[in-house]
């Protein structure tokens, strides 16, 4: 038996008005989703608990089986994970996206009330992203201060970078303060989300200032606006952790595993509790990635471990965007590109297995941020075909059946450990 979870990050939303008041998931073609949802298990899972942040974070921790109540600590640890960065006791660690703020011609427009315009910098490349990040801790002035924060910055080849703060006496992450995730607050002035409520935290902040006032004139981004392309005009630091330790995997399950994404939040995860992670060559985690890849990737991985997570991004990444029409085609895509094959070859082989359709959390449109809602899960057994109603894998069939399952459960659900 072998066991697949494929997940369409962020596929999950509200009614929007432009698609006549159906959800992303309703409007498009999904004929695979829909066969799962009607020949499998259909139900609602809460993978966000009540009062925690909605996040990819908090929701994958709980569709693997722990608890982020007892093991969330930041995000930035995860993706730490993912690149080698190990963290000392006491060490924080900071995801430090290169994000695009306003770039009006106003002079008179002052930094705290320009708007934040992209968490990605418009989805910069990894080689443009690296040079920025590396020509900006060279520079003097802001060299001397993050030397005096106790900060390093390491390059992520993305829009994604993380930073470690070393040395700090009293480490001070309040949960009265948390960083603002800038994805979040996309067309809102920066001024009002910058870190705040202690020493440290205007350090931050000031770091950030620093920051723009170099990259907003680098020649980099000259050439990026030349391109009509948004700038890489500043850094954000959020997602703050300390390091943790989970229980293994393979131990808690009795099942081996890997697990395939392009985002360094799920492949961290999946190598701090045991599984194997698989990098795939033209993997962007953006809408135009290599999702044959994935599948390649995932069937191979399958001849020697019990179980593979493939992950998708685009959807979320979409839907941060505000591109509705790219939401719709990523979400397509999952399931003609990933989990219609995935089920082909694996009929084809004659393997028996068990797969789990479903988002981590929603992301929705009207925002362009995450969100805590229920999310649709489909389950799926090639033993045991169920011959049920005729459904659609969306958020309000998912709801009709009543089944509403704990994230936390999810893998026993999928590995019929308990049921």
């Amino acid at each position: 038996m072998k066991y697949v979870l494929v997940i369409g990050d962020g596929m999950a939303d509200n009614p929007i008005p432009e698609l006549q008041e159906k959800t992303p998931l309703q409007h498009a073609k999904t004929p695979t989703f829909d066969k799962l949802a009607s020949t499998g298990i259909l139900g609602s899972a809460l993978t966000i608990p009540d009062g925690m942040q909605a996040g990819s974070d908090t929701a994958m921790l709980s569709i693997f089986g722990y608890d982020p109540r007892q093991f969330f600590s930041g995000r930035a640890p995860l993706e730490a994970a993912a690149v080698g960065i190990t963290l000392s006791a006491g060490d924080i660690a900071y995801r430090v996206n290169m994000v695009s703020f306003e770039d009006s011609k106003d002079v008179n427009i002052a930094y705290k009330d320009k708007k934040i315009m992209s968490h990605s910098a418009g989805g910069i490349d990894g080689k443009t992203s690296d040079e920025l990040i590396k020509d900006l801790c060279n520079l003097p002035k802001f060299k001397e201060a993050i030397e005096r924060a106790g900060i390093t910055i390491y390059p992520g080849s993305s829009f994604r970078h993380i930073g470690v703060q070393s040395g700090l006496k009293n480490v001070d992450i309040s949960s009265s303060h948390p960083l603002t995730p800038p994805h979040d607050h996309l067309g809102e002035t920066l001024g009002q989300h910058l870190p705040k409520g202690s020493e440290n935290a205007a350090e931050l902040s000031e770091l950030m200032r620093l920051a723009h006032d170099y990259l907003n004139t680098h020649p980099l981004n000259d050439q990026r606006r030349a391109n009509g392309e948004l700038p890489a005009n500043g850094i954000w630091f959020w997602a703050e952790g300390v390091a943790l330790e989970l229980p293994n995997f393979v131990e808690k399950y009795n099942k081996t595993g890997t697990v395939i994404s392009a985002v360094p939040l799920c492949q961290g995860i999946g190598m701090l509790i045991g599984l194997e992670r698989i990098l795939v060559k033209g993997a962007t985690g953006e809408l135009h990635t290599n999702y044959e890849g994935k599948v390649d990737a995932a069937i191979s991985s399958l001849l020697t471990h019990d179980f593979t997570t493939v992950h998708i991004e685009a959807p979320d990444e979409c839907t941060h965007n505000g591109d509705l029409k790219g939401k719709l085609q990523a979400i397509e895509w999952v399931d003609s590109r990933v989990v219609a094959p995935i089920i082909q070859r694996l009929s084809e082989s004659k393997t028996d297995f068990r797969l789990l359709i479903m988002p981590d959390h929603r992301t929705l449109m009207s925002t362009r941020g995450h969100d805590s809602g229920m999310v649709p899960y489909a389950l799926y057994d090639s033993r045991n075909p169920q011959k049920t109603a005729v459904r659609s894998f969306c958020e309000a069939d998912a709801a009709d059946t009543g089944i509403v399952t704990v994230g936390t459960s999810l893998m026993d659900l999928l590995f019929e450990t308990k049921i």
